[in-house]
């Protein structure tokens, strides 16, 4: 058997939430306005993309936009919806196989390192980790979910089917050659 495979970082950090000068600029952008603005679009669509089962954006948004108003009518701010969209940070980390916080620690510090060594430790600290990460940074936490998913997975409703273009034959004549 082989070593496991080392797990990749995030493409973009955190706070990185107008992204990087690259292909996915302009949707940087549209992650940002997004994750600002209407926090429950992007976690629908992020849900959609991750997910891309029929009904995956309604019946994550819907959820969340409740939750989003019952926390700021009652508290005067998003805090009870991040109790309900930090799984998908977890579920994110796991598809691409991204490095956690506890492994990002561990690399720059040196700490961490008994929770990095076992598996279950590991993978417990990290979902911690991403519940803080939620309830702390919710909307940078968003974001950067958002700028992954969009550089690894393209949007369900874009059907990428080949084309075929018929074109039709030059002039052509019926007439006997000599």
């Amino acid at each position: 058997m082989g070593e496991p495979m080392g797990r990749t970082q995030w493409d973009s950090s955190l706070f990185a939430c107008l992204g990087r000068n690259d292909d996915f600029c302009s949707s940087d952008l549209e992650v940002c306005l997004l994750g600002s603005m209407a926090p429950c679009v992007l976690y629908g669509s992020n849900a959609e993309r991750l997910g891309s089962t029929p009904g995956t954006f309604a019946n994550h948004c819907l959820p969340y936009t409740c939750l989003y108003l019952i926390g700021n009518s009652f508290f005067g701010g998003n805090c009870v919806a991040p109790l309900f969209s930090y799984p998908s940070r977890t579920a994110i980390r796991r598809k691409f196989n991204l490095e956690g916080s506890c492994e990002a620690l561990n690399r720059s510090c040196g700490c961490c390192g008994s929770f990095v060594e076992d598996d279950l430790k590991r993978e417990q600290c990290e979902s911690a980790c991403d519940f803080a990460t939620h309830v702390f940074c919710h909307t940078c936490a968003l974001c950067q979910e958002g700028r992954e998913i969009r550089r690894r997975v393209l949007h369900p409703g874009f059907n990428a089917q080949p084309v075929l273009v018929m074109i039709p034959p030059g002039e052509q004549s019926m007439g006997r050659g000599a």
